[in-house]
């Protein structure tokens, strides 16, 4: 009696391998082969989802609605001293005086109206 469940461990003819090897580096390949793909389809929905929510998140500033307080404050200067420019930046105003007393710089918080700090500039 033959006994045929043994497996044939003779190697395909032109090659090194046994037909068990081939056909364990077919499932490998298609395994891979899957997941390439698989994970390339993931790329590619994760960069569509992310462009879908460009410009969320991101509030614009509230338009002023009629009814709400105007803020109106003085920045007292002395005599003859010119504004020679400004910056704005989030709340805060720096404005840069010039007199013939020196330069200066002065920072006003925007939403109080009052002078946060003032900043003479001196020559060394």
């Amino acid at each position: 009696m033959v006994v045929t469940s043994e497996p044939d461990n003779s190697r395909l003819p032109g090659t090194v391998f046994t037909p068990r090897q081939v056909r364990l580096l077919k499932i490998t390949v298609i395994v891979m082969g899957i997941l390439l793909v698989g994970g390339f389809a993931l790329v590619l929905a994760t960069i569509v989802y992310q462009a879908s929510r460009i410009g969320e998140g991101k509030e614009a500033p509230a338009p002023r609605q009629a009814g709400m307080p105007v803020i109106e404050s003085e920045l007292v200067i002395p005599p003859g001293t010119t504004i020679t420019s400004l910056s704005l930046d989030g709340d805060r105003l720096a404005l840069h005086l010039s007199s013939a007393a020196g330069a200066e710089i002065a920072v006003v918080d925007i939403k109080t109206g009052k002078v946060v700090s003032r900043l003479k500039l001196k020559a060394q």
